[in-house]
C-alpha cells in the first residue's frame, strides 16, 4: 500500500478523491488537511465517506505530518499551494496539484491572468501539466505534476487533434460546468435560489483558464465558461474556421486516430452527454467539419470532479508511481 495525504480534504475535491481512493488497489489515505474544519471527523465532514473511513479526521496541515507519507494529492484554491509546495519538494514526495499555481509556463503569464505576483516562480519549471493524454511520459517520469483544469481539460481534449485542421486564432471554447466546479464555500451566486432552472455566462474575455487552454492550443482563443443547473458535469462546445476544406467525418477521424486505445476516452458520431460520464474518469468527444461555414466543430463531455479534477489528479499519480494507469478509476458513468 502506498499511504497518501490530501490538502484540501474537507471540499469537493477532496471528497471525490478519498471516494476514488477507496476504490484504489493500492492508495491508502492517511492524512487529510482541511483548516476550516481541523478536528472534525472525516465522517462529519464527509457523511457519504464515514463507512469507508470511518477511523480518518481532518487536521490542520504541518509539513511534519508528511512523514512516511508516499504522495501528497492538493486541492487548494489559487495561491494556496505556493506557501506548501516547497515544503513537500524539499522531502522528495510524489507531488499532485490540482491548483491553479504551477499550470503556466511562467510567472509573468500567472500574474497577468491571476492578477497577483507568483510567490514560488523558481518551482515553475518543475511541474509537468497534469493532462495524461497529451504529457503521459512526462509525467511518468515526474515527481511534480500540476493537474489541468477541468474546463481546459474538456477544451484541450477536444481540440488538440485537430489543431492541423483549424486557422491558428479562430478558436471558440463555449463550456458549461456543474455548480460544484465552484467550490463548496457558500456563495450568493451558487445559492440554490439562483442556480435553479438558471444559466449564466460569467467571466468573459478573461477566465482564468484561457491560459491553459491557449498554451496548449495556441493564441487568440475566445472562452465562455458558463453555469449550469446541475451538479456536476461539463460540456464544451468548441469551434473554429478550417484550415482548408475538408471531408465531412475529416475531424471525427482524426479524434479516433489519436485516442485509439486510450482507457478514458470515447469518440463517437453521437453527441456526448454530461449524464454519461457522471462519476466517472470518462471523456466522450464528437467532432464534425460544416461545409456551409467553413468550420470544424468539436464536443466534449466530462465529469468535472472525476476527469476534471480528483480523477485526472490520480491518474497522473498512477503514471508517477508505475501503477496500472486506469488503477481506481471507473469507466462507467451512472445512469440515470
Amino acid at each position: 500500500m502506498i499511504d497518501i495525504a490530501i490538502l484540501g480534504a474537507s471540499g469537493f475535491v477532496g471528497a471525490e478523491l478519498l471516494r476514488l481512493s477507496a476504490l484504489h488497489p493500492v492508495l491508502r489515505p492517511v492524512r487529510l488537511f482541511g483548516d476550516s474544519q481541523a478536528g472534525q471527523q472525516l465522517a462529519q465532514v464527509h457523511p457519504h465517506l464515514g463507512l469507508a473511513y470511518p477511523d480518518l479526521t481532518v487536521e490542520t496541515f504541518s509539513p511534519s505530518a508528511l512523514d512516511g507519507v508516499g504522495m501528497v494529492f492538493a486541492a487548494l484554491p489559487h495561491g494556496k499551494s505556493q506557501e506548501v509546495a516547497p515544503a513537500i519538494i524539499e522531502r522528495g514526495i510524489p507531488f499532485v496539484d490540482l491548483g491553479a499555481d504551477f499550470r503556466l509556463d511562467d510567472a509573468a503569464t500567472y500574474e497577468r491572468w491571476y492578477k497577483e505576483p507568483h510567490r514560488a516562480p523558481e518551482l515553475m519549471g518543475r511541474f509537468v501539466y497534469g493532462i495524461p493524454e497529451v504529457n503521459r511520459a512526462r509525467i511518468a517520469a515526474s515527481k511534480t505534476v500540476a493537474a489541468a483544469g477541468c474546463y481546459p481539460t474538456s477544451a484541450i481534449l477536444a481540440l488538440r487533434p485537430l489543431l492541423d485542421l483549424i486557422q491558428p486564432g479562430t478558436i471558440v471554447v463555449d463550456a458549461a460546468s456543474g455548480v460544484s466546479g465552484a467550490g463548496k464555500a457558500l456563495k450568493e451566486e451558487t445559492h440554490f435560489n439562483t442556480v435553479d432552472e438558471n444559466l449564466t455566462a460569467y467571466g468573459l474575455l478573461g477566465h482564468r483558464h484561457t491560459a491553459e487552454m491557449e498554451m496548449l492550443l495556441g493564441a487568440g482563443l475566445l472562452f465562455t465558461p458558463h453555469l449550469a443547473p446541475v451538479n456536476r458535469g461539463i460540456l464544451a462546445t468548441c469551434h473554429g474556421v478550417a484550415a482548408r476544406p475538408l471531408e465531412p467525418d475529416e475531424p471525427l477521424r482524426a479524434l479516433e486516430a489519436a485516442y485509439a486505445g486510450e482507457p478514458f476516452i470515447q469518440v463517437s458520431e453521437r453527441p456526448p452527454s454530461t449524464k454519461w460520464t457522471c462519476g466517472s474518469n470518462a471523456v466522450h468527444l464528437t467532432a464534425r467539419y460544416d461545409e456551409r461555414t467553413g468550420r470544424v466543430l468539436a464536443i466534449a463531455a466530462l465529469d468535472n470532479l472525476v476527469k476534471g479534477a480528483a480523477g485526472q489528479m490520480i491518474q497522473c499519480a498512477n503514471l508517477m508511481l508505475g501503477l496500472d494507469e486506469a488503477a481506481g478509476l471507473p469507466k462507467a458513468g451512472m445512469w440515470p
